[in-house]
């Protein structure tokens, strides 16, 4: 399947836009402030970019290599192909992510996109449709956006793949998944989301978003997909949440 030619016409037109914008309002660094760009090389070299041995299943670091589910897995476990994640949710990365989420600066989503598409992990199919987590329609009308579609819409261009934004949908209202445990996050999203059996149907999916805490909405969200016909659904995740007493692993801080 093609690039969708409309969704890189529309990354064109705004980046455009912004680029003029930035010519009267410079772009400030998210993480140290620095004035000319929205995440500077310096604060991206502090980026905790996972790397080196991960669970097969969530993607999340593991000390040595290992057959079966992990901790992780146990406490919610991915139904699809596979998890994985960019980098941890910590130092610079997060306050872009706050940044683009909460301080209203969507332009960010091209730059975090291009961190995503720059490490693009192999084990993802290379047929792969592209579908962002869908927000509700309280949470859309609040934020005015979806910065799981900013970043896939972006993340298409870059790696060539096709985005989907309407396939998959949430079909009821959660709550705020802040403060909930493993256990509460899988029972709060179990159910909430459907997929159109016409436009997934013998696809190979992979589902985007910002941050991964437990994994228990990419679960839900493989769940719909799968039962509406997908042939394998993966998820990939910007940030991911550290796990409480895990060990210490070493991470790829390159840019």
């Amino acid at each position: 399947m093609k690039t969708d030619h409309a969704a890189r016409f529309r990354v064109i037109v705004e980046r455009a836009w912004w680029t003029s914008l930035d010519l009267i309002f410079p772009p400030r660094c998210s993480g140290c402030r620095r004035v000319g760009e929205r995440l500077c090389s310096r604060c991206c070299t502090q980026i905790e970019y996972i790397s080196g041995t991960v669970c097969e299943r969530c993607g999340y670091p593991q000390d040595a290599p290992r057959t079966g589910d992990c901790d992780q897995c146990r406490r919610v476990l991915f139904p699809g192909g596979g998890l994985r994640s960019l980098a941890f949710h910590a130092g610079p990365l997060r306050q872009a992510i706050h940044a683009l989420k909460y301080r209203h600066t969507p332009p960010l989503s091209e730059v975090l996109a291009g961190l995503m598409a720059a490490r693009w992990p192999g084990c993802l199919p290379d047929d792969a449709i592209l579908m962002p987590v869908p927000l509700s329609a309280e949470r859309m009308h609040e934020r005015g956006f979806n910065q799981a579609e900013l970043l896939a819409r972006h993340l298409g261009v870059q790696r060539h793949r096709p985005v989907v934004t309407d396939a998959l949908q949430r079909t009821r209202a959660t709550r705020s998944q802040v403060g909930l445990g493993a256990t509460e996050r899988r029972e709060n999203v179990a159910g909430a989301f459907s997929a159109d059996p016409e436009k997934v149907r013998g696809a190979s999916v992979v589902v985007v978003d910002d941050v991964c805490t437990t994994g228990a909405t990419l679960r839900a969200c493989a769940e719909a997909l799968l039962q509406s016909g997908a042939s394998q659904v993966w998820a990939y995740t910007l940030a991911r949440a550290r796990r409480e007493g895990a060990g210490n692993f070493t991470f790829d801080g390159g840019s």
